[in-house]
């Protein structure tokens, strides 16, 4: 079974963490049958974790969790904290496949999706 997990930082701010919830089920219908599960966890400041997410796609059957860090730049949060916490979570699960993607700000589309929203910009 193979699980997705949107990581968001996190807000105090509860209608931005809605905001990412929203998202994850846009996400989930979408993505067709190429997951089985569709979730989102976030690195502080909110609930579920990335260790509660990953805890609980494991509970569900997940044999593979894909980590899809929702950050635009390489900060700290992701070349650090989100590795380690997941590191964290693979050695209490040997026998589930869990790798993390390049963060939403590597991706060969942004400069195209940010062109999209400018009216007039030519692409």
């Amino acid at each position: 079974m193979r699980s997705l997990l949107l990581v968001a930082h996190g807000s105090r701010r509860r209608e931005s963490n809605e905001e990412v919830r929203r998202l994850t089920l846009g996400i989930e219908e979408r993505a067709g049958e190429s997951f089985d599960l569709v979730n989102c966890a976030f690195l502080e400041l909110a609930q579920p974790t990335i260790g509660e997410g990953i805890d609980a796609a494991v509970a569900k059957g997940a044999s593979e969790i894909i980590v899809l860090p929702y950050f635009l730049a390489a900060g700290t949060h992701v070349v650090n904290d989100i590795p380690e916490i997941v590191e964290g979570r693979r050695r209490m699960y040997p026998a589930v496949r869990i790798q993390v993607t390049p963060h939403m700000g590597a991706a060969p589309a942004l400069p195209d999706l940010l062109l999209g929203m400018v009216p007039g910009a030519d692409r």
